[in-house]
């Protein structure tokens, strides 16, 4: 439990860093990387690839993130600490790993406004999500 407190407040507070100076530093770099490992690597080549959606539903305003993934979409809630990948249900779940890279990736992207904003109408909203969910089982 301390270890996951530990990686999320650093966490949070290299992403204030880098939302308030626009970019990640080399010295924030190196510590995500030495924190977190292949994870930040994978998290990190996330958002350099603009592998990150925000979906926003109109005119409720509800907000969906997805983080396009080699093989398939991952449904990724924030708020919540949630994902939809097999390493957060493998590993997260299980206390091994705290964040799963998607997580990583997602809040990173997020911070530094690189990430697509897709609009969709309400209408889209449970026929989307039931996708999304389908591939989750």
């Amino acid at each position: 439990m301390e270890k996951e407190k530990s990686e999320s407040g650093i966490l949070d507070t290299i992403c204030e860093d880098i939302k308030r100076h626009g970019k990640i530093s080399d010295e924030n770099f190196d510590r995500l990387t030495a924190i977190f490992g292949s994870r930040f690597i994978k998290a990190w080549r996330i958002v350099h690839d603009n592998r990150v959606k925000k979906y926003i539903f109109k005119p409720s305003g509800r907000v969906v993130w997805i983080v396009v993934g080699r093989e398939r979409d991952y449904l990724v809630m924030p708020d919540a600490g949630f994902c939809s990948c097999d390493d957060f249900y493998f590993h997260v779940m299980s206390r091994k790993a705290y964040l799963c890279y998607h997580l990583i990736g997602q809040r990173i992207a997020e911070v530094l406004g690189k990430y697509d904003v897709i609009e969709e109408s309400d209408e889209l909203f449970d026929f989307l999500m039931k996708e999304w969910k389908t591939v989750m089982s």
